[in-house]
Formats: structure tokens, C-alpha cells, sequence
């Protein structure tokens, strides 16, 4: 009897345009030189341009997202009050003199990164909702912030403010078998992939090596460790013990708690929901 291996499909895509703030569930994703476009492209840093995630304020999770390309702006929801952000989408024109931004040097983990800083009245509202006083801003056009190096060597492997590749990939099974040894099942935003897919059976990308979606070939280089965030519900910033307290028994290694797999890639184009993964010697 011949054995066939199971058709592995893109179930899930999503993008995060503020760094720790909330998603965006997609059915396609463009892609640019930093992964899919538009995400984690902002970032909201301190006084002393540092970033700040949900780790240190969990009400950033509340904080919904949105992008029109029609109308050209991207969309913060405020929850508790009755305030919508837009944030214009088009780079700063350089023939407008009357509209210089601050461009600055922020600090993402131990990077330094080129940004320009927003509106004034945009981080008004931020700083007033989050309870102190912050900034939000965009990584310049132009700046090519590198992976790390000892896992991903090259000049063409450059990522966003994500903690530190282009994509993270989880499987719908991976969360499934996690489920069935919690109390309480979690929603896959947990985890705040930016690919999710179904058909290789629960942590099927443990063992992937190179894979391509669509025209895209991604190479499978660290596995995710996973932090305090994952303990945050996404929908109300109550902060628990769970998955990290479950994952600890049986995904722990070297100190570190691992679920999904991060990501480079090569080529170009869009990856849609129900495209196939294929896998790659």
C-alpha cells in the first residue's frame, strides 16, 4: 500500500501594523522587503525611544486596528472612549517643507532603528489612554533593520519591529493539541502568528526545513520562544497563568518554552488563505 502525506493549506493570515496592539485576520498578504506589508511597521516607544509592548502595559492589546488603503490611513480604535486615530498610509513626502516629522533612533530589543514620530495629537490620545507618555512612530522607508545574524546570515533578510523575523507560522493543530490539555480552551491570537495552517498534524513545524506558498519560499531558521503576552486575553488585557504554566510540561527546552516556528523568506507577490504548502528538500 502506497502512503500519501496529507495537502498542508494556509489557514490563517494575519498582520499586526502596531506593534503589540491588535490584528488584522487577512484573506491575502501583499508581501515587501520586511514580510507582509504593513506589519508591525509602527511601534509606540517611551521617553527614552525604548518599545513598549503588552509585557509592560496589557491594555495595548485593546487597542484595535485597521487599514483603508482606499482612504489611505491606518486606524487606531480606542476602547474606553470614543476616539479613532488615523494615521495616513503614503510615506512623508519630501516636497512638502511645510510638514517635517521627527525622524529618531529607537531601541527594539538590542537594535537601534531609524523612525519618524507622529502626530502630536495621535500620541496625546495614546499616552492619555495607556497612563503615560508615549509616542508612536514608523520605521523609515529606507532602513533595512537586520535579522539576527546567527540564525538567518545575509544582507537581504530584513524584518519590521517584529521581535526578530519576517514571519511566525503556527499549526491550527499545534493549538489544538495545547487545547485538550488545558481547562480552558485559547483562540490562536494568543500566539499573534502571521501564518497559520492545517494538514501536517500537531507541531508539523517543528520539522519543516524550507517550504513555498504560492511564489514564496520561506525557510523554517528558530523556533518561537514564548513570553508573558501569550498570557494576555486579547479581548480584555486580564493577564492569567495559562498556556506558559501547560506549555512548560511537555514544549520547554533549554530554559525556554517553544510554540511555532519563525521565518525568511525569498521571492515575492501574495499568499492567500487555502494555498498550499509545499515542502521543499
Amino acid at each position: 500500500m502506497t502512503s500519501t502525506r496529507s495537502t498542508v493549506t494556509v489557514t490563517g493570515l494575519f498582520i499586526y501594523p502596531v506593534k503589540s496592539l491588535g490584528g488584522i485576520s487577512l484573506s491575502e498578504a501583499d508581501l515587501t522587503a520586511r514580510g507582509f506589508k504593513y506589519d508591525r511597521e509602527w511601534l509606540i516607544v517611551d521617553r527614552e525611544n525604548h518599545f513598549v509592548t503588552q509585557r509592560e502595559i496589557a491594555r495595548m492589546a485593546l487597542i484595535a486596528t485597521s487599514i483603508d488603503e482606499a482612504a489611505n490611513c491606518l486606524t487606531l480604535r480606542l476602547p474606553d472612549q470614543d476616539t479613532i486615530l488615523s494615521i495616513p498610509l503614503t510615506e512623508v513626502q519630501k516636497s512638502d517643507s511645510k510638514k517635517k516629522l521627527e525622524t529618531i533612533s529607537v531601541q527594539v530589543w538590542n537594535d537601534r532603528a531609524e523612525a519618524y514620530v507622529e502626530s502630536a495629537e495621535v500620541n496625546s490620545a495614546l499616552s492619555r489612554y495607556l497612563g503615560q507618555d508615549l509616542r508612536l512612530v514608523r520605521m523609515a522607508p529606507g532602513y533595512r533593520r537586520q535579522v539576527d545574524e546567527h540564525y538567518a546570515p545575509g544582507e537581504d533578510n530584513i524584518v519590521g519591529f517584529a521581535d526578530g523575523f519576517p514571519f511566525l507560522i503556527i499549526s491550527d493543530e499545534s493549538l489544538e493539541d495545547l487545547n485538550e490539555r488545558l481547562e480552558y480552551p485559547l483562540p490562536m491570537n494568543r500566539f499573534r502568528p502571521n501564518i497559520t495552517t492545517r494538514g501536517g498534524g500537531p507541531y508539523a513545524e517543528d520539522s519543516w526545513d524550507k517550504i513555498k506558498i504560492a511564489e514564496v519560499e520561506l525557510a523554517i531558521v528558530k523556533p518561537c520562544a514564548r513570553c508573558v503576552i501569550t498570557t494576555i486575553d486579547q479581548d480584555c488585557a486580564e493577564q492569567g497563568k495559562e498556556p506558559l504554566r501547560t506549555l512548560a510540561n511537555y514544549r520547554k527546552k533549554d530554559s525556554k518554552i517553544l510554540f511555532g516556528q519563525n521565518a525568511i523568506f525569498k521571492g515575492s507577490g501574495h499568499i492567500s488563505v487555502g494555498d498550499t504548502v509545499s515542502m521543499k528538500s
